[in-house]
């Protein structure tokens, strides 16, 4: 009952034990009525209680401890009013014979009988009114001799407005009340609890310059004199044909209607007249500069106070994308009409009724009897109150220099009797005019004819085994049928408030408990990769994104007939996935408007994205990301292609669409070159600024153009004898024939480059670099149709002892491969000129110095890849803002740098000199780990959930943070070899070094690396997988592998063992035995977790668990006759424990059976 209930509410005492709990549905049980057609069943029991199932909730169940059973019901249906502020009526209904008990009867009034539908029986209907609980606000004008009364409330929340006007501002204000200002307050019993002063006078020009108010008109009255539409979009709709210009002429009739004066009595009737969905779905996010002032008094706050704005993005917007190099001018529409909006001034309200605020909005709206929008404006660091939720707040223009945010309220968001039911083929023309704005109109509109036809449930085991939907729902109390796929979702942004209630109507009127909307990738043109991509909906933020599954990559065939169902194993095109259910749709989410500008879209920044994004409770309104090229994963080299650059498997272009950041994030497409700390903005290369409360610098390092040492070739110079280079910073022009590649965007530069040259027939290439990056480039041109003999592998002298592959079976193998291709290798050159000193575009030769004789080459194409260093820009801009900068940006362990709104990680950074740890950098640890961690670091800015972090002791707060998350690199290396390495985070150290050690362990190795074959497994002193390092010419499981990173060597059915014993000949083929496919399960982890606890836990009295047995056979408190590895298998082979572990083992197999078909459990034989 609690899975599929609209609201649970469980009451703990101190000491968190369990006092009460309530469950609450938003349809009535026993059967007595319908699901969806409940309403007309309680309005003929009696028509004097205005029931809807907007304000009405059913009680299913209720328990108590009896000896505080009154005061618990009583504390629990406070707190249900108090969460749902539309709520007026609680239900509860038992059969007619029984009694409701001492407890319940005290709030629930029998209010007559209804017939059940099933069995002839009647059942007694009892009601709990919300004036007996947590009553409507009274609300009236103002009286100064309210001011005693609001002066404490106003003091618990700012001091500020005393401070600057005097001790009686409150009562001066209420007396300067007159036909444009007006103040009212809220009172319980007589008592004033809250206030609100609201103003006529508007700055609409000023409005009209900072902000996108066309889904309002403007806040004005429709004029004829209004300018809606550039020149150019009037002449293309001129030469529309009939029907859509007819369309559109009654969209805007309708909006024209809207517009005029509208009072309460009737309000009921506007409902149906509200049909045009905001333009703010398609209109772009901005960025925006400049910095005023607060408002001096309260006067000038009356003029200005709706037209502050923050930066960039909006909560009801998506997909945001800018590209601020080729900024669109976009035309602004010219309102002429009268203001039809009032603002709010001022605002407080004691916190123990805050969920009453709306209740003010009905008296004030009647105040101004000739006005439609109601404003407000708040700093963006603002805490979203429950007014404000019921707002829109609306898009900022580039252009404007206003710091806080605009809310917009229209009157008929006050509305309360709305019908939603089924659509039919009559709604056509009203759904038209809703979505006439909206990009895919169209295929809302043929769903819309065809949606009986085209209506389906979703993929509902493919979702269950590809995404953690079970993070959200127990996935065996929901049948089938009950999981519904949403197409499109388009709400008029009047009622946006009333999102979830809409969200929660569908879920009951199609007798469904889950519903799921799905986000599909675009590709590089811009079009939706799949045909049955839908509309983006506007009811994103009110759904939960969920996380991907990490699949195991099956061996169908050596499976046969164990292998998982087609609908788990298929690989059809990826999306990502949103979600909601029965539980969420009256959870509050905890809104974020703090603007985090991410800087980077390397690894780091994108992991720190995705922990934010996918805090599910969270909703994070201005995340941002600046980069060179937006998002990755546009897929600009097909997956078939090889790649020029090796990967750290943190993600992939899958990964990606998985996640779609781009619904959630903001990209600013350019360059950094400046931050400001004093005015928290960073400047881009295009002269825009972004604001920022907290910025985070993940740049990382690139690959940058070499500088060549000017050598004259001609005297025969060696190495010895040049000048050093290699600190130096070209400052020529870069050459158009020469690459760095650092991101997929400079690898389909290159390759654009090769097919458009004609550079796979004719032309030398230079590659020139030791980094594992020119093994990739390397084999990608030979893949690519280039010749070897056409390919020089130029390396010049290593930085250090240490070999970007450091393994010699594995280098030896790839020098076989290049020499077998006719790829030219040479060693320890340094680049001397370019065209012999002359001008450099395009290169036409090389010269380099060795160590013993000089040599040139002819040049085609030259790709450089010479070590990594921070880019020249970001180290200047970091340099200017006078950030600590010592060979890299300086940072503590909580990721600070020495501004404490500005945070950095991954491998621009380094550790202080005061944790006398230079060696460790966040290089040497997986850059996915980091970013999750910097994300876990600031989170507790904004979660309130989350335990509070103390301090670490001092002797503790000088050491660096150590992460265990496997560094991971990759690739396809000359010969077609499929290489990974996988390790611990250590600093570099040649592997002959290490195997030298006494404690280095065991190394297993099969197979033979220039056969391809080569699989070595290093198993550490405690018998853990320490490395893995595949070279094979035949692909294989890369993901799989990653998975043995950290398991012991017994768990991989007693590795060890069978290897001494010469029982494998082959790992490729061992690790694709049926055995090991749990160990590459994505939940196998937890199961781990569960059996650990288990073997911690006292199950026994007269026994301590296994682990306090291993601790006091280590510290001899005991001293067992037999060996202690056989004393502590007898003891749990004895006892409870070996029955625990068992059943946890084969209810996780039970439960995971999707996955693991292949393995047995009791029953199924």
């Amino acid at each position: 009952m609690r899975e599929k209930a609209n609201l649970a509410v469980t009451l703990c005492n101190d000491k968190e034990e369990i006092m009460a709990q309530a469950t609450f549905l938003d349809y009535p049980n026993w059967n007595v009525a319908k699901q969806d057609d409940w309403v007309s069943v309680f309005r003929e029991l009696d028509s004097d209680i205005p029931c809807t199932p907007l304000n009405t909730l059913f009680m299913h169940l209720f328990v108590a401890v009896d000896e505080y059973s009154v005061g618990c019901c009583k504390e629990i249906l406070r707190t249900v009013y108090k969460a749902v502020p539309e709520l007026h009526f609680i239900f509860l209904i038992v059969p007619s014979y029984m009694s409701l008990g001492s407890t319940l009867i005290t709030v629930f009034d029998q209010v007559g009988n209804i017939p059940c539908l099933t069995y002839e029986e009647d059942f007694a209907v009892h009601m709990c009114h919300r004036h007996s609980h947590y009553p409507q606000l009274h609300v009236r004008k103002a009286r100064v001799e309210d001011h005693d009364d609001l002066m404490p409330i106003f003091m618990r929340y700012d001091t500020i407005l005393k401070e600057t006007y005097g001790e009686y501002f409150l009562a001066e204000l209420i007396e300067a009340q007159d036909e444009e200002n007006h103040a009212v307050v809220c009172e319980v019993e007589g008592t004033a609890v809250g206030f609100m002063s609201v103003c006529s006078r508007v700055n609409m020009q000023l409005l009209h310059e900072c902000f996108d108010l066309g889904p309002f008109h403007g806040l004005c009255f429709p004029h004829p004199d209004d300018v809606l539409e550039s020149p150019q979009d009037l002449s293309v709709r001129r030469s529309q044909d009939a029907e859509l210009r007819s369309s559109s002429q009654g969209s805007q009739k309708i909006v024209e209607e809207l517009q005029e004066p509208v009072s309460p009595d009737t309000m009921e009737n506007i409902q149906g007249n509200i049909a045009r969905e905001a333009a703010s779905e398609e209109a772009l996010t901005a960025v925006h500069s400049g910095n005023v002032s607060e408002p001096e008094d309260i006067e000038k706050l009356s003029d200005i106070s709706t037209g502050y704005a923050q930066y960039h993005h909006v909560s009801s917007r998506s997909l945001a994308s800018l590209i601020l190099p080729e900024e669109p001018v976009h035309f602004r529409p010219i309102y002429r009409g009268a203001s039809a909006a009032f603002c709010i001034q001022l605002f407080c309200i004691d916190e123990k009724y805050e969920a009453r605020s709306l209740d003010f909005m009905n008296f004030v709206f009647s105040l101004f009897s000739d006005k439609n929008f109601c404003v407000i404006s708040l700093p963006h660091l603002t805490p979203e109150f429950f007014l404000i939720q019921n707002f829109v707040k609306m898009v900022p223009f580039n252009t404007c220099t206003l710091e806080q945010d605009l809310y917009v309220f229209h009157r008929a968001g006050l509305l309360k009797s709305i019908d939603i039911r089924f659509a039919t083929l009559l709604d056509t023309p009203g759904v038209e005019n809703l979505v006439s704005t909206l990009m895919l109109n169209k295929s809302i509109l043929e769903d819309l004819d065809h949606y009986n036809k085209a209506r389906k449930d979703p993929d509902i085991e493919y979702i269950r085994s590809h995404y953690n939907i079970e993070d959200f729902i127990y996935f065996s109390h929901h049948q089938r049928e009950e999981h519904g796929h949403m197409h499109h979702f388009a709400f008029n942004p009047i009622f946006r408030h009333y999102t979830k209630f809409f969200l929660k109507e569908i879920l009951r009127l199609g007798f469904k408990s889950c519903l799921y909307y799905r986000v599909y990738p675009k590709s590089r043109e811009g079009k939706f990769q799949n045909p049955y991509a839908h509309s983006l909906t506007s009811a994103l933020h009110y759904l939960v994104p969920v996380r991907p599954r990490r699949q195991i990559v099956y061996p169908l065939e050596k499976l046969g007939i164990n292998a998982p169902s087609k609908a788990v194993s298929k690989d059809p095109m990826s999306y990502a996935l949103n979600h909601t259910n029965r539980k969420l749709t009256l959870e509050p989410k905890i809104t974020v408007n703090a603007k985090i500008i991410v800087v980077g879209a390397s690894s780091v920044g994108i992991s720190f994205l995705e922990t934010l994004v996918f805090c599910s409770h969270m909703k994070f309104n201005n995340l941002t990301l600046i980069s060179t090229h937006g998002l990755p994963g546009k897929k600009l080299l097909d997956t078939e292609q090889r790649k020029f650059l090796a990967s750290d498997h943190c993600f992939n272009d899958k990964d990606y669409a998985l996640m779609s950041l781009c619904s959630w994030v903001n990209v600013v497409v350019g360059r950094m070159t400046g931050i400001d700390r004093a005015a928290k903005h960073v400047v881009l290369s295009t002269d825009k600024i972004v604001p920022y409360d907290h910025l985070i610098l993940c740049t990382g390092q690139q690959y940058q153009v070499p500088c060549p040492t000017e050598a004259d070739i001609s005297q025969h110079l060696t190495n010895r004898e040049v000048p050093n280079s290699s600190q130096r910073r070209y400052t020529g022009k870069v050459p158009r024939n020469h690459f760095t590649l650092n991101e997929e965007e400079d690898c389909f530069k290159a390759l654009t480059w090769i097919r458009n040259n004609s550079i796979t027939t004719e032309g030398n290439i230079i590659v020139y670099g030791n980094t594992i990056d020119t093994y990739t480039t390397v084999e990608t041109l030979l893949n690519l149709g280039v010749s070897g003999s056409r390919i020089h592998l130029v390396q010049p002298p290593p930085a250090s002892t240490i070999t970007c592959i450091n393994n010699y079976s594995v280098e030896s193998a790839v020098a076989d491969a290049l020499g077998a291709a006719g790829v030219t290798m040479y060693r320890d050159a340094i680049l001397a000129q370019w065209n012999d000193g002359l001008h450099p575009d395009p290169i036409y030769s090389a010269s380099f110095t060795t160590p013993t004789k000089p040599f040139r080459l002819q040049c085609s194409m030259f790709f450089s890849f010479c070590e990594k260093n921070v880019d020249y820009e970001t180290f200047k801009a970091l340099n200017d803002a006078c950030l600590v900068y010592d060979s890299r940006l300086v940072i503590d362990t909580n990721f600070h740098t020495n501004d404490i709104a500005i945070r950095a990680a991954g491998s621009l950074t380094k550790f202080s000199s005061r944790y006398y740890s230079n060696e460790w950098t966040h290089s040497n640890f997986s850059s996915k780990e980091v970013g999750f961690q910097l994300a876990a670091a600031m989170l507790h800015l904004f979660d309130p959930t989350l335990e509070p972090v103390t301090e670490p002791p001092a002797n503790l707060d000088r050491l660096i943070p150590m992460y265990k998350g496997a560094k991971i690199q990759g690739g396809i290396l000359p010969g077609s070899y499929h290489y990974l390495h996988i390790a611990k985070p250590a600093i570099p150290t040649p592997l002959e070094v290490q195997m030298a050690q006494p404690n280095y362990g065991l190394e297993l190795v099969t197979g033979s690396a220039k056969n391809g074959t080569y699989f070595r497994i290093h198993i550490n002193k405690y018998k853990m997988v320490e490395t893995i390092t595949c070279l094979s010419r035949e692909p294989f499981p890369a993901s799989n592998y990653i998975r043995l990173f950290g398991q012991h060597e017994q768990l991989l059915n007693n590795l060890c063992a069978r290897y001494d014993e010469n029982l494998i000949t082959d790992l490729y083929s061992y690790f694709t035995e049926p055995w090991c496919l749990a160990l590459f399960h994505d939940r196998f982890i937890d199961l781990r977790k569960e059996l650990r606890q288990i073997l911690a836990s006292k199950e026994e009295e007269d026994l301590p668990s296994i682990e306090q047995l291993a601790h006091q056979i280590e510290d001899e408190e005991i001293n067992p006759t037999e060996k202690p590895r056989q004393y502590l298998k007898r003891v749990f082979e004895e006892s409870i424990y070996k029955t625990l572990v068992e059943r946890s083992t084969l209810d996780y197999l039970h439960y995971n059976r999707y996955h693991l078909p292949m393995y047995a459990w009791p029953g199924i034989i």
